[in-house]
């Protein structure tokens, strides 16, 4: 863990990409040297003025506060330096620099880590396959991977602990920040019988542009991904594409044609991009070979069996959710309806989660993303033409409205 404070100090610099995080750490060739690196050497490299700005502030206060955080937690962090660090996440080239944990530390390079994402609005069948499905793995010795949602990730996480397995939870804020907050036995159980992970330091809100930087690490730290429920603009699709970038296998549960929620796993089975899988041992026999000795072949069960060891644990009745508190900017904004952020491409919700968050200028949205500029400056056209932006002095972009709460 020697100089772990120069890879947080690293890690919470404004206005540094993911993967400017580590073009930085691989051009010094390490943390501690980009630390002590002066003005000059920044200027040297592609980085926009605020990010400079930040890099030579060399105060390592919070990186001290981070720290004393984790200790008082009871949280693990491990390093991009560390030998436990996953091959498998070092394969990315936005790898996380640090990781926070909660529970147990796995060798994942040497797990059969298979990431189960879906819809939060799933129906009865994608919640029953996914239970299924995920007590099946967890049965066979696999480690499950998945969000700490509604939906399919709760129906993913539940069915692997109550097939007497592992999971791990992969969170978009900090560790310590249990979102939604209905799911705190999950959260519980999990980190009692596997793990939480984050790249956020404790405290860090869940905010919406978080999520989808959130899926490459879900994908990138397991062998295969499997798609149960997804509708055609849906994060889960862009966690089977981040699979599919980073070479992972990727497999989907099909589902009715009318259906609006099977849209995205249907295309994606039909566009080759997946290997269609109705149980768990469509997916186990990939790997039973790389890993005969972790996986074993459990006494099999009946389809009652599995659904009544799932009723055994049930879900909690919903309760009133307490809503992360609103960026100070998005008070009084007018509320427009969701389907305008249903209809967005990619890019544009993630420019405009960000934007939502404060006011930047382009450079600094090229900044904090990976998206070009070329395309930077079109998203914020387009969103500025719907109305969804507003332009401030200074060039500066921010949002012009706020989007129906999702039931």
């Amino acid at each position: 863990m020697a100089g772990i404070q120069y890879l947080l100090w690293l890690t919470t610099r404004r206005g540094l990409s993911r993967r400017s995080q580590v073009e930085l750490l691989e051009y010094f060739g390490g943390a501690e040297r980009a630390y002590y690196a002066d003005r000059a050497a920044y200027e040297a490299l592609p980085l926009t003025e605020e990010a400079r700005r930040a890099l030579c502030d060399k105060s390592l206060d919070p990186a001290e506060r981070i720290l004393e955080d984790c200790d008082r937690l009871g949280l693990f962090l491990l390093s991009c330096q560390d030998a436990a660090y996953p091959e498998r996440l070092l394969q990315l080239a936005d790898y996380p620099l640090i990781l926070y944990g909660k529970g147990t530390l796995f060798r994942f390079d040497e797990e059969v880590a298979i990431a189960m994402v879906g819809s939060r609005a799933c129906s009865n069948y994608g919640e029953r396959a996914a239970g299924r499905i995920a007590m099946g793995l967890a049965r066979a010795g696999a480690l499950v991977v998945s969000g700490l949602a509604q939906g399919i990730d709760t129906a993913a996480l539940k069915g692997a602990l109550q097939g007497g397995g592992r999971a791990v939870s992969v969170l978009a804020g900090g560790v310590d920040v249990i979102y939604p907050a209905r799911n705190s036995w999950l959260y519980q159980d999990v980190a009692a019988r596997g793990a939480i992970l984050s790249e956020n330091p404790p405290g860090t809100r869940p905010d919406g542009w978080r999520f989808p930087l959130r899926n490459r690490i879900l994908s990138g730290l397991c062998a295969g991904v499997v798609v149960v429920e997804a509708g055609e603009r849906s994060g889960a699709l862009i966690t089977a594409h981040d699979a599919l970038d980073q070479g992972r296998d990727v497999f989907a549960v099909p589902g009715p044609v009318d259906a609006g929620t099977s849209a995205g796993t249907n295309r994606l089975i039909a566009q080759g991009e997946a290997k269609l899988v109705e149980t768990a041992g469509d997916i186990l026999c990939e790997y039973e070979g790389r890993y005969a000795h972790k996986l074993c072949r459990p006494q099999p069960m009946t389809a009652e069996e599995t659904d009544g060891r799932l009723e055994v644990m049930p879900t909690p009745p919903p309760e009133p959710e307490p809503k992360p508190a609103k960026p100070a900017q998005e008070e009084g904004l007018p509320v427009v309806p969701r389907s305008g952020l249903e209809q967005m491409g990619e890019e544009q919700r993630e420019i405009f989660f960000l934007l939502s968050q404060q006011a930047l200028t382009a450079d600094d949205i090229v900044g904090r993303t990976e998206i070009p500029a070329r395309r930077v400056n079109t998203a914020l056209t387009l969103l500025q033409a719907g109305g969804y932006l507003k332009e401030l002095p200074g060039r500066r972009y921010a949002a012009a409205v706020r989007f129906e709460e999702q039931e």
